[in-house]
């Protein structure tokens, strides 16, 4: 059993799947206290619960999954930079796949949200792995 827990953990994507879900898991939560609660307008909440989840996952994402080693902070900034403009890419999906499923599918906004995050949790794997966080581990095939 350790042994394949080592393995699992060997493993970038199944590294990423598992902190890609934490970054989710905030994503959602930050949504629902924003939308819920304290009654703020579903779109401001997603947008704002989306950029709490970039920095989020920028952390998890340099430190944990692709194990990235800065060697200035300068270099750290750069990583930063470049995650940030491919979340931005995939924050135009999710900012803009909200409303789209909510007012013209008809869908409830919590499935909405959640189904967005399917498409873009598989997009900022591959946006990561290739252009931002380069120089990770020797195991991340």
């Amino acid at each position: 059993m350790l042994n394949l827990i080592k393995k699992l953990y060997y493993d970038s994507r199944i590294r990423y799947l598992f902190f890609g879900g934490l970054t989710t898991l905030v994503n959602i939560v930050v949504f629902g206290i924003l939308e819920g609660p304290l009654g703020i307008d579903y779109k401001i909440s997603n947008f704002f619960s989306v950029a709490i989840a970039i920095c989020f996952a920028f952390v998890v994402n340099k430190l944990y999954v692709f194990q990235s080693k800065s060697k200035t902070f300068g270099d750290t900034v750069q990583e930063f930079i470049k995650f940030v403009l491919g979340r931005l890419v995939t924050m135009v999906v999710e900012v803009g796949g909200v409303p789209f499923c909510v007012e013209l599918l008809g869908q409830p906004k919590m499935v909405a949200k959640i189904e967005t995050q399917v498409i873009v949790v598989i997009v900022n794997y591959f946006i990561s792995k290739l252009f931002v966080f380069k120089s990770g581990s020797e195991q991340d095939k």
